[in-house]
């Protein structure tokens, strides 16, 4: 098992509809994938940063799919954040594997 971590940092301007975006469109669409088993957003507290940090985890059985899902399906969802969040928001990318 397999955990893709996408850490986002919002700028307080764009939280909100970032957040509506989210949970509408984008993790609906990274699951309609159907490379990834089940997921999970989360607001980070303590984050040193400026404005609002998220942590968006999708759970992946095999290293196939996820190559699979970087392969076919990331591009494009990355491009319309990029696009729809020009300048407010940066991600980083994190692929962890389970081991307890």
């Amino acid at each position: 098992m397999l955990l893709y971590n996408i850490t986002s940092i919002i700028d307080d301007t764009a939280a909100d509809s970032w957040l509506k975006w989210m949970e509408d469109v984008h993790i609906p669409s990274v699951m309609a994938s159907g490379k990834f088993v089940s997921h999970r957003l989360l607001r980070v507290l303590d984050s040193p940063n400026e404005g609002v940090t998220y942590c968006a985890q999708f759970v992946v059985e095999h290293m196939a799919d996820y190559l699979d899902y970087q392969q076919n399906f990331a591009p494009a969802l990355q491009k319309e954040a990029q696009v729809l969040f020009e300048n407010k928001a940066v991600s980083f990318r994190t692929l962890m594997e389970y081991i307890a």
